[in-house]
């Protein structure tokens, strides 16, 4: 029995292709639905075959470079105020 290791190195873009679609719709090819063992061992290999063969922005997952959208925002001081009597 070959390892998962030797299993991800015989898996080609077909192969790759196809156990990415039965991952979306949760069947088979064949109209077998996959079962939840199936599906987290599928997810397992495609992820690492991505890791060896895609760049990272074209990987399972990936979000991007992006900052919170209130990071950009500034924030009132509430605390201190400017106009506040000394």
């Amino acid at each position: 029995m070959s390892t998962f290791a030797q299993m991800i190195e015989n898996i080609t873009p077909e192969i790759y292709q196809s156990l990415k679609l039965a991952i979306e719709i949760g069947k088979w090819s064949d109209g077998r639905k996959l079962t939840a063992e199936q599906k987290e061992l599928s997810l397992q290999a495609l992820i690492a075959w991505e890791m060896k063969n895609l760049p990272e922005e074209q990987r399972t997952g990936y979000m991007g470079p992006q900052e919170c959208a209130s990071k950009s925002a500034p924030i009132a001081n509430i605390l201190f105020k400017s106009d506040s009597v000394h």
